[in-house]
């Protein structure tokens, strides 16, 4: 079941659904907006256009992201992918998960983000994944509404509600190491 705005409003009252910061307005029909935070993450310019990622190397990870903090704007460039983070602060029960998408505004202006769940149990605020597709650069500025979540129940709570490496994440978090499985 997809919770309604009356149904939103009654989990958050009863702390059910934690979101902090919380303002009545984003609450919307069937979900709920989430505002940019004062952080983004861009491809680092000097590691050279010949540098490879390796996604099983801790170092090569953080050299692929540079992060700008306590920004009043930020400029995604022209056909590139950058990394930014929600100013709320979510914590979801062990029988709600979400569903979280770029407003279709954004999306109008040239901007894409890859569909996301949100796990039934997840804490922190959410990284988001942004690809700018257009000829020209886009600026954002915090606290502007840009992602929608919509939650839905689970018929029964999850039996291991999420632990992974992004519980608990404050701002950007930078993409884990891949670890092979045996």
């Amino acid at each position: 079941m997809i919770l309604s705005d009356f149904d939103l409003e009654s989990y958050i009252r009863d702390k059910r659904l934690v979101v902090k910061p919380f303002h009545e307005s984003t609450i919307r029909e069937n979900g709920l907006d989430l505002r940019l935070s004062n952080q983004m993450a861009v491809k680092n310019a000097n590691a050279g256009k010949n540098y490879v990622l390796d996604p099983y190397d801790e170092k090569s990870i953080k050299k692929e992201y540079v992060v700008k903090r306590n920004s009043r704007e930020f400029i995604v460039p022209k056909t590139s992918q950058v990394l930014i983070s929600t100013l709320e602060y979510l914590e979801l029960p062990d029988n709600l998960m979400g569903f979280i998408e770029l407003r279709s505004t954004w999306c109008r202006h040239g901007l894409s983000m890859p569909p996301s769940i949100i796990d039934a149990g997840f804490k922190g605020n959410i990284t988001l994944e942004i690809i700018n597709h257009g000829p020209y650069a886009i600026k954002l500025r915090p606290r502007t509404r840009f992602a929608h979540i919509i939650f839905a129940t689970t018929l029964n709570r999850v039996r291991n509600a999420y632990s992974g490496s992004y519980l608990g994440q404050r701002g950007i978090r930078l993409p884990k190491v891949i670890k092979e499985l045996p």
